[in-house]
This record gives C-alpha cells, sequence and structure tokens, in this order.
C-alpha cells in the first residue's frame, strides 16, 4: 500500500481575516482525500501561537468554521535534512509529529498570505502550497500590484495610494491630492487586506476622512481608488504547463451592500448573487481569461490565485483590481467554484495543488547552497 502523503493544513492566522480562513480551512479539511493524506491540522492563534489540533476532535466539533482549541498543544516549526517538517510541542508531554510531506496554508491577510508566513516556510525549507515570498508580498500590495500589472501592459483603473505617516502628518492635504485627482464616487481600501476588509465607498469628499480613519485602523498604506461604473468579474488561475484558467464569473452585489463588502461575502446569504459563467460575449471571455494568465504570470505565481477585474459597462474595457495568492476556499468562495465549473472538482483540486507544492519544492531542495571550485 502506498504510503500516505502527511499534510499540514495551517488555519487562523494573526490578521484581519482570521474568521475567514476558519471557515476556508473546514472545508478544505472535508475535502482532502483521506485515502491519499494524512491529515494534520494547526491552528493559529490571534497571537500568533501555533497549536497542534487532534483532527477527530474537530471533525466532531466544526461546523461551518473550525474552532481554536484552546488546550492544544503549543508547538514549533523544526526542519529535517530529507526537506520534510516537524511540529515540537514547546512542553507537554505531547509527541512531536514528523515526517510532514507539505503544509497547506489556508489563511489569509498580513502575516498569512504577504510572504511572512511563506519565508519561515521556506527558512524550514519544507513544501508549502501557493506562491513563494516575493509573488505572495507583491500580490498583497495593492499597489505594487497595481504597478507591476501597469508597467507590463495590464490596464489599471486610476488610483492614490496614501501612508498612514504623511496622513497623520496632514491630512487635508493628503485628501486634496486625492480631490484633484479622483471623482467621486471613490474607494477606500487598506493596501495589504483582503475579503474586503476596512473597504469603504464614498459618494462625498465630506465623508472621505471618516473612511480613511477607518481603514488606517488595518494597513499603514491606503488605496484611494477611481469608482468605476462596473461589473465585477473574477477568474481562477491553476499553475499548469500550460496554465489552467477557468471560465470566469460575475459577482452581482445585492443593491442593499452596494459592493461586494465583508457584509455581503461572508454575513449575509443574500448578500449577491453570481453569474457562472459571467454572462459576457466569448471575446470577452478569452479577453478576461488571458489577463488573468498574463498577471499570474508577470507577478511570478505559483499554484494557485484568483484575479479580479472591473469591466467598464460603458467602455467594455476590462481593468485589472487585485490577485489573491490564497484566496479563500470555504463552500461559498468563487475560487473552488470556479475550478469545479471549469472541471476541476474541489477535491481533486486540493490534490493537485498538493503535487504542485512538493514537485516545487523537489526544484528548489536540489539547488546548491555552498559555492566551492
Amino acid at each position: 500500500m502506498t504510503q500516505k502523503i502527511r499534510v499540514a493544513v495551517l488555519y487562523g492566522g494573526k490578521s484581519g481575516e482570521h474568521e475567514v480562513s476558519l471557515q476556508s480551512a473546514a472545508s478544505v479539511l472535508r475535502y482532502l482525500d483521506r485515502e491519499r493524506f494524512d491529515v494534520i491540522p494547526v491552528s493559529i492563534d490571534k497571537t500568533g501561537l501555533w497549536q497542534l489540533n487532534d483532527l477527530k476532535t474537530l471533525e466532531q466539533t466544526a461546523g461551518k468554521a473550525l474552532p481554536i482549541l484552546r488546550d492544544a498543544a503549543e508547538v514549533r516549526l523544526a526542519s529535517q535534512p530529507d526537506g520534510r517538517g516537524s511540529l515540537i510541542p514547546v512542553s507537554g508531554n505531547a509527541a512531536p509529529v514528523r515526517d510532514i510531506d507539505v503544509f497547506f496554508p489556508v489563511i489569509h491577510g498580513p502575516l498569512c498570505e504577504d510572504g511572512a508566513t511563506q519565508g519561515l516556510l521556506d527558512l524550514a525549507d519544507v513544501a508549502y502550497v501557493g506562491s513563494g515570498v516575493l509573488a505572495s508580498a507583491v500580490s498583497m500590495d495593492k499597489d505594487i500590484a497595481k504597478r507591476l500589472a501597469a508597467y507590463a501592459g495590464l490596464p489599471i483603473a486610476p488610483y492614490v495610494a496614501l501612508m498612514r505617516r504623511d496622513y497623520e502628518r496632514d491630512a487635508a492635504r493628503c485628501i486634496e491630492t486625492a480631490r484633484q485627482k479622483l471623482t467621486l464616487p471613490v474607494f477606500v481600501k487598506p493596501c495589504n487586506m483582503g475579503s474586503s476588509v476596512g473597504v469603504h465607498k464614498v459618494k462625498s469628499w465630506d465623508a472621505l476622512k471618516a473612511a480613511l480613519d477607518d481603514a488606517f485602523r488595518y494597513d499603514l498604506k491606503i488605496l484611494i481608488e477611481q469608482g468605476i461604473d462596473a461589473r465585477e468579474v473574477e477568474v481562477a488561475v491553476l499553475e499548469d504547463d500550460p496554465l489552467f484558467v477557468s471560465v470566469a464569473s460575475e459577482i452581482n452585489p445585492d443593491p442593499r451592500h452596494e459592493f461586494y463588502s465583508y457584509e455581503a461575502k461572508y454575513l449575509d446569504k443574500d448578500g449577491a448573487s453570481v453569474d457562472l459563467p459571467a454572462r459576457i460575449d466569448e471575446a470577452a471571455m478569452a479577453r478576461v481569461r488571458a489577463l488573468a494568465a498574463q498577471a499570474f504570470t508577470v507577478l511570478e505565481c505559483n499554484g494557485l490565485a484568483r484575479v479580479d477585474f472591473f469591466l467598464d459597462r460603458k467602455s467594455g474595457e476590462f481593468y485589472f483590481n487585485e490577485i489573491n495568492t490564497l484566496p479563500g476556499f470555504t463552500s461559498i468562495s468563487m475560487y473552488p467554484k470556479m475550478m469545479e465549473a471549469s472541471g476541476v472538482p474541489y477535491g481533486e483540486l486540493l490534490t493537485r495543488l498538493v503535487n504542485l507544492a512538493l514537485g516545487r519544492h523537489r526544484q528548489r531542495h536540489s539547488l546548491v547552497r555552498d559555492y566551492s571550485n
């Protein structure tokens, strides 16, 4: 009998998207093929504490979201010479978990998908699902991602990037700069957050300061983006040769929400409807899929990404909005839904992501780490 691949699923995280991760991880645990994989759940609480959880206990207590079990053993990550990982208990009588083949970070937001966790996993020289440090960092920073996308020729909507230190020094000047460069409405977004956390639609300049004050609670850099009369179109990309690009979907927020907010995504079951595939013609579908593949390649992503676009209702032009290197994996998340609609079921998708991670790690692990003549 073939030995199972040991997969450590990381969930939670020290991020404003902690609760979203708990929902994503519940779905991942449910759909990972237990005939192929030995699953090891590892929670990360809001203080950054890593804990080794009991799979059976989680399965008995978890609903749509995994719990953080307070009595679970605290562990630290350790590397093995063969490129596999170990989880070593910090104290107590829990036994170490060795020979972990791959880590699956089902975590979102800062310190989770921005290269921080990926750097830790790289230092331990272990395999992990998703993009590496570079792609994770530049993709998480909406400003940098847009700069690189624009440099490569992808269309982007006008925006202003604003640092908190400059805002605290002279808020009036910062607001005036936005008024000179943009027209109402505008969207205020934390630069390094996802799931629409801290996002505001601003319809009057008098309301801009309150929106900025709130957004700066979550990040040190904020984007003020030009609002356009647009449809929201998303595409899922899976690393392959050539890239596997899903059919596009369209998000239709309920008019009560005005845009695809956190509430519409996760709290209101009627917060949005989805057209999958998107109701666009064949040429537009081909165009947005090509743009998604280009964005994935330009930002040097690995494994998976969801690429979001605006489709201008007047001009018919697509604008690159953002890219998510660890998109949501909840039961209603669009990345797995788009993949399933394109012929890759949820369970097969997870298997392919694990195999991609192992293949990429074999390449990295084979590199020479010293130099001699």
